[in-house]
């Protein structure tokens, strides 16, 4: 009999035996129901252990699947960003070859039209410069007749007088040679700037060459002249050499060239914003100048180009360039290389000459461009180039 039935038994009756026969079947049903209770209470007490279980383990493989699939976004996640920097990168260095193409082909473009020019400009020079050795020669020669031709046959004739008198002979004796010195002097000055348009010519040249650093700086600052005299500035910009002794320095002739240029013309901009002015004439009011110069309007300032090299440990050369103009707030000195960026205004500047003179020292000749600058005091690029480039590459 089954226990719990035995103990309602024991409790309410005391013994089994007390009980009348007739309950006899009524107590085999009731303990039958209690046995088959207890059957299936353990039936479902099995069942929900096995279902426990089962949960508990699809929990865990759902955890573990969890785990694996943020494992696997992580990585795609990671390896998505990797691919959008390199995309952005690639971007990036596709637009600067293409701009550096593009400016290759103009500047290369610009190279055959100087050349042209040059050409052009060189062959009649060439011509009116050989012909003036003659021709002063010839011109001795006549003064020297019509000398002794005054001295032998016509003094004292009244008419040849008058008429030497007329035409300010001796005037003419006098002035004829040093008109042609300058014009000797005049031809001289266009076949050197002649040479120097051939030399800068040289824009797209692709090898290495030994280059004379000096002549190329000398041959872009002929180039610029005209912007450095310019008639629209009261002082004209001063170009203060300070070369060291430099040896020859095996780089890309054209590309250097091309540097020079856009830090030059740079500088020449930054000049020209700036309102110079000299002292005053001594017998001005010294009071007028002192008023100036408190007020830090340039007074007593010309502006000034200074250009300085030398050779670093034996193994890089340093071209410095300076100017004393306003100067580059540092906000903007961070930005002076990127691409597309320009403080000029429209149509004045692309904001590509510092970016593409960046990657020409920095990539073309594993060196060095920086920008020093101070407000109200200037402007100074260094440029730092091995003399042997074939050895550091």
């Amino acid at each position: 009999m089954h226990r719990l039935l035995q103990r309602q038994i024991k409790k309410h009756f005391g013994s089994i035996d007390s009980l009348p026969s007739e309950w006899q079947g009524f107590l085999h049903d009731i303990d039958t129901a209690y046995c088959q209770y207890d059957d299936d209470h353990r039936i479902v007490e099995r069942s929900l252990e096995l279902s426990s279980e089962e949960l508990l383990q699809a929990n865990k493989q759902l955890q573990d699947l969890l785990k694996t699939v943020e494992g696997q976004v992580a990585d795609r996640t990671a390896e998505l960003t990797k691919a959008n920097i390199e995309l952005e990168e690639t971007l990036i260095n596709l637009k600067k070859a293409q701009i550096h193409i593009v400016q290759s082909e103009k500047m290369s473009s610009l190279g055959r039209l100087i050349a042209g020019v040059a050409h052009e400009i060189n062959n009649p020079v060439n011509f009116i410069h050989g012909n003036l050795s003659y021709l002063k020669d010839y011109i001795a020669k006549i003064l020297n007749f019509t000398k002794l031709t005054q001295q032998n046959y016509l003094q004292g004739i009244p008419e040849m007088e008058n008429l030497a008198e007329e035409i300010e002979l001796e005037f003419i004796k006098q002035d004829l040679p040093q008109i042609i010195n300058s014009m000797v002097v005049g031809t001289s000055r266009i076949q050197g700037i002649v040479q120097s348009l051939k030399n800068f010519s040289h824009m797209d040249e692709a090898e290495f060459k030994q280059v004379n650093i000096h002549k190329g700086i000398d041959n872009t600052l002929m180039i610029l002249e005209h912007r450095l005299r310019s008639k629209s500035r009261s002082n004209p910009i001063q170009i203060i050499k300070q070369y060291g002794d430099l040896p020859l320095i095996n780089c890309y002739a054209g590309q250097m060239n091309q540097v020079f240029v856009n830090i030059l013309a740079n500088a020449i901009d930054a000049l020209e914003e700036v309102n110079y002015h000299p002292k005053s004439d001594p017998k001005s009011d010294p009071k007028s100048d002192l008023k100036r110069e408190l007020k830090g309007d340039n007074w007593g300032r010309s502006p000034y180009i200074k250009i300085q090299t030398r050779v670093i440990d034996d193994c890089f050369v340093e071209i410095a360039i300076a100017d004393n103009g306003n100067g580059i707030p540092e906000e903007i000195q961070k930005q002076i290389f990127d691409p597309f960026f320009t403080t000029k205004p429209v149509g004045k500047g692309t904001g590509m000459g510092m970016a593409i003179s960046y990657q020409i020292i920095t990539e073309k000749h594993n060196g060095k461009l920086t920008c020093h600058s101070t407000i109200g005091k200037g402007t100074e690029f260094y440029i730092h180039i091995p003399i042997d480039l074939e050895k550091f590459q």
